[in-house]
């Protein structure tokens, strides 16, 4: 068997309504310049005989493979990701009454939810006959591009803010990436790449700028789902650390494609996450706003959650707002807490970025957004082991 099954249909355009021939190498929108989504001929996909099938294929994301945008096998790029644990926690003193779990995604390969994405995004480049890559990061979707493009033979550069911490350099590096240090912010890093890169016939595989890192990012939302099999365990709220986004869009994707065929009648509410030092999507939230305005002089120890100004800001609002769910900020000092809290009391090894949702929960329960009785998935997005034995608050804050 040589082709995956994949219904991808179009890439299309939200905000022009434009569509395009997904057999096209494409960036944004060549229209309007927004975010491209790919679109799958969903009354094709035959829902009861895939749903009850996906148990019987191998537990990686490529078990969605009928709407993933990789055609063939043997474009199919991987290292074995997809299929991490939702883990329950038992009684959380902050959130009494609330039945809260985790979906741990620190496990992956590269450490991190962005293998995900990566996995995708690389598999479809390489399909699509491209051979140079790049990418600005604030170090996990670095790694994960340099693993895979070694992994698919392809050429990666990385462009990395100077404050990245040294293991995720160190990884690029080792992967055989080709690493470019930028001073200032992931926007910084941002425009330089798009600056450097210009002519040289490189893709630019930046958040929501190329359509298929969200395909990989909507398996998490899948992957919930499909935990949750007859309904009973589906969460109630999910709580997502934000700094780019493309999770939020891609989790409420998966949960569109889902409810489209049947296979969802009700959608979690999805609440973005961000740092007090650089929270441009709970601000626009806040204000009622339709898209984000950059944050000036942001700052925090979550190197992946130090995004002033998110790429199509609108989508990432339209997923949480159109899920009734919301945003919250919580402090440097309340993430490095509840990295050690996730450790200390449930072995769990988290990011600044990934505990910042365990630091959430408490005040989302004291606001009476978190109920009791309610299920709530606390999204850990990535290992905590890069920043083993750091004093987070002095060093990345300092």
């Amino acid at each position: 068997m040589t082709e995956t099954g994949s219904l991808l249909a179009s890439l299309d355009c939200r905000a022009c309504c434009s569509s395009f021939d997904p057999d096209r190498a494409m960036g944004v929108c060549p229209t309007c310049g927004h975010t491209l989504f790919a679109t799958y001929s969903l009354d094709r996909l035959g829902r009861g005989r895939w749903w009850n099938e996906l148990g019987r294929r191998p537990p990686t994301l490529w078990r969605y493979r009928e709407l993933l945008p990789v055609r063939r096998f043997d474009s199919v790029v991987t290292l074995g990701e997809g299929g991490s644990p939702t883990l329950a926690l038992g009684e959380v003193p902050e959130a009494p009454g609330v039945d809260v779990f985790v979906k741990d995604d620190g496990g992956l390969p590269t450490g991190s939810f962005k293998a995900r994405g990566m996995a995708v995004a690389v598999s479809r480049a390489k399909e699509l006959g491209l051979k140079d890559l790049f990418v600005p990061s604030a170090g996990n979707a670095a790694v994960a591009l340099a693993a895979y493009a070694a992994r698919g033979g392809l050429h990666a550069r990385v462009y990395l803010p100077e404050r990245t911490p040294g293991p995720m350099v160190q990884q690029c590096t080792l992967y055989g990436a080709e690493v470019v240090r930028v001073p200032g912010t992931i926007r910084e890093a941002g425009d330089a790449a798009r600056t450097a890169e210009r002519g040289r016939g490189s893709f630019d595989l930046s958040t929501l700028r190329e359509p298929y890192r969200l395909e990989g990012k909507k398996t998490m939302g899948f992957e919930i789902v499909e935990s949750a099999r007859d309904g009973s365990g589906l969460p109630d709220a999910i709580l997502y650390p934000t700094g780019g986004g493309t999770g939020l869009v891609g989790m409420k994707k998966a949960f569109d494609e889902l409810a489209h065929v049947g296979l969802l009648d009700r959608i979690p509410r999805l609440y973005a996450i961000q740092p007090e030092g650089c929270a441009p999507v709970v601000r626009a939230l806040k204000e009622g706003a339709a898209r984000t305005t950059p944050w000036p002089e942001a700052r925090t120890i979550a190197p992946g959650l130090l995004v002033p100004a998110p790429f199509a800001s609108e989508r990432i609002l339209e997923a949480v707002r159109t899920s009734h769910g919301g945003g919250l900020t919580v402090s440097d000092r309340a993430m490095v807490e509840s990295m050690r809290a996730l450790a200390a009391r449930h072995g769990l090894s988290a990011s600044p970025e990934g505990a910042a949702p365990y630091a959430a929960l408490g005040p989302l329960v004291a606001r009476g957004e978190i109920r009791a009785g309610e299920r709530v998935i606390l999204y850990a997005t990535g290992s905590g082991i890069p920043f083993a034995g750091k004093d987070l608050l002095n060093e990345f804050a300092g």
